[in-house]
């Protein structure tokens, strides 16, 4: 019944919350350099982290719903590839570490999940907001430092395909 009661909140709140439009990160932007908690409760600095390599950073209203569980799962399937493809996963919501890292067992997720509950990564992305702190489905491909494509409509079901199609186009 919990459950259900919270995927009726979320649900409302997607149809009748208010809406934050920002202006998402365009191709080309450096990737923001701020600090944030991962889903073990960890301090995870995203200047490091996005600063080499690929970095997928992909935003989710809410863990533990239909079409994040699609979206996160359809990256711990084809992980494999996604890593051999050279890209670092991070998942992000406004959702606490303690929600994130149960998401995380309860799906065996094997990337970093992180818990912006502030929504100071959501805002320095650019990402739109519906209700009450859930971000919008969007992804950012980063390359050492800098944004290189930008999905801000991401499917669930293809985000590691997409990724990956993205990172050969732009290698």
């Amino acid at each position: 019944m919990k459950k259900f009661f919270s995927l009726f909140v979320t649900g409302l709140a997607f149809v009748f919350g208010p809406s934050v439009y920002a202006d998402p990160l365009e191709v080309g932007a450096e990737a923001p350099k701020l600090k944030t908690t991962d889903q073990d409760g960890k301090e995870v600095d995203l200047e490091k982290e996005l600063g080499e390599g690929y970095s997928l950073v992909y935003f989710y209203p809410k863990a533990d719903t239909p079409g994040c569980t699609k979206q996160a799962c359809n990256l711990r399937d084809e992980f494999e590839a996604v890593k051999e493809a050279g890209i670092k996963v991070f998942g992000v919501s406004a959702d606490t570490s303690e929600d994130q890292k149960k998401f995380a067992d309860k799906y065996t997720i094997p990337f970093t999940l992180l818990a912006d509950k502030k929504g100071e990564v959501i805002k320095a992305f650019g990402v739109p907001t519906r209700g009450p702190g859930l971000a919008s489905r969007q992804s950012f491909l980063v390359k050492d430092g800098k944004v290189i494509w930008r999905d801000l409509k991401a499917k669930p079901t293809s985000q590691a395909q997409d990724a990956i199609a993205a990172a050969k186009e732009n290698s």
